[in-house]
């Protein structure tokens, strides 16, 4: 009997994907007929999680504490995330502007959801993070891309942002430090965009998952900074800090209308946040701070190990980014056709890495390393990709 097949909705065509785990799958794949693969494709820690995040875990599991909660999370969590965003961001949020999911990537997708009309403009950077395109585009909105350029260490060119405005022009994405650039935004970036997004009525979503990885200055947060709770949503999580993200913890903070609005899509979707999940962020967000300065301590010497040993391959620029845990080299003098180029890296060198047209066409002719991997798989790798790269251009 043949099988019958239905057709899938219009929109299933718009929906990206991730190349990361797309990666990830193929490196897995051939390890498993015995090749030796550096990982430097996937963007996760590679610590373990603090051993008192995981403890609160256990305690939290044997009070039984495995039932549902509120969708929009327990009233413990959001008081906490609350504190913890007032103390860190100099704002001040109360629980009604706190929303938490099971991972920060289901935030961003609600948030566009609920905000988001066919044919609405959003201002993304390019390169950037799949999902803002991928989920924009999937309710019908309009990705505007504004480049990135290694040339200003990979922040907007502000004219560029302007330029980029219309009167569609609904919603500008942030996302500092930035994936997969490392890019940060300065003081005055954030004063001349706050600037452009009051004249301009926009709302903002600054995805700041990485605040804790900020190398070379302290972190500048827009949503402290740029003073505009009432037109920003910002997103944020555990995942980057603690070395949770299989743990599934993310969370946003906004305005009560948009947090109720996305509450109920959380309600709608994946009723809530594992209860125990929940309890283990509060230890996360109220514990000692040694683990997270050991990671990025331990993060900071891979960075500068992994731009030095790229400058000192022949056809490779490198900038040295000032946040998160990647770098983004400039290959195209080797091959401007990336995902070629990270390909022959993965099936000849035994490097997984990305190709940065996979992040938006401007990331065309760069490569994405992660350095969440020890020092010695990231020194094999740099003697894997000069060796490679040196027969590639032969």
């Amino acid at each position: 009997m043949q099988a019958t097949t239905f057709a899938l909705a219009d929109s299933m065509r718009r929906l990206g994907t991730e190349s990361a785990f797309v990666v990830l799958a193929r490196a897995k794949a051939l390890e498993a007929q015995g090749r030796d693969i550096i990982h430097l494709e996937i963007g996760e820690p590679d610590f373990n999680t603090p051993e008192h995040i995981k403890e609160a875990a256990l305690r939290s599991l044997a009070a039984n504490r495995t039932h549902y909660t509120p969708a929009s999370g327990t009233l413990e969590l959001r008081s906490t995330i609350a504190e913890y965003v007032n103390r860190t961001r100099g704002a001040n949020v109360g629980i009604e502007n706190v929303v938490v999911s099971p991972g920060a990537k289901p935030m961003i997708a609600c948030v566009l959801m609920a905000l988001l009309n066919p044919g609405d403009e959003i201002i993304i950077p390019d390169p950037a993070y799949p999902a803002y395109r991928s989920i924009a585009t999937y309710v019908g909105a309009v990705p505007v891309p504004v480049p990135l350029l290694e040339a200003r260490d990979f922040r907007f060119e502000i004219s560029a942002l302007e330029a980029a405005i219309t009167p569609r022009t609904k919603m500008l994405v942030l996302n500092s430090p930035h994936n997969p650039t490392g890019g940060i935004l300065t003081p005055q970036d954030i004063v001349q965009i706050a600037d452009i997004v009051r004249k301009n009525d926009l709302l903002v979503i600054s995805d700041e998952i990485y605040n804790s990885h900020c190398y070379d200055c302290d972190f500048s947060s827009y949503y402290g900074l740029a003073g505009l709770p009432e037109r920003t949503i910002l997103i944020d999580g555990c995942s980057k800090a603690w070395a949770m993200t299989g743990w599934r913890l993310g969370y946003g903070v906004m305005p009560s209308y948009i947090a109720d609005a996305v509450g109920a899509l959380i309600l709608n979707t994946v009723s809530c946040t594992a209860t125990f999940v929940q309890d283990a962020a509060i230890a996360a967000l109220t514990g000692p701070t040694g683990p997270v300065e050991a990671m990025h301590a331990e993060f900071l010497r891979r960075r500068d190990l992994l731009v030095s040993g790229l400058r000192d391959i022949p056809g490779v620029t490198c900038r040295m980014p000032g946040g998160a845990f990647y770098v983004f080299p400039n290959t195209s003098a080797i091959d401007s056709d990336d995902i070629a180029l990270a390909n022959a890296l993965l099936d000849d060198g035994g490097v997984a890495v990305l190709g940065g047209s996979t992040f938006g066409r401007y990331g065309r002719g760069y490569l994405r390393l992660s350095y969440a991997n020890s020092e010695d798989n990231l020194r094999a790798a740099l003697s894997r990709m000069k060796a490679l790269f040196a027969r590639y251009r032969n």
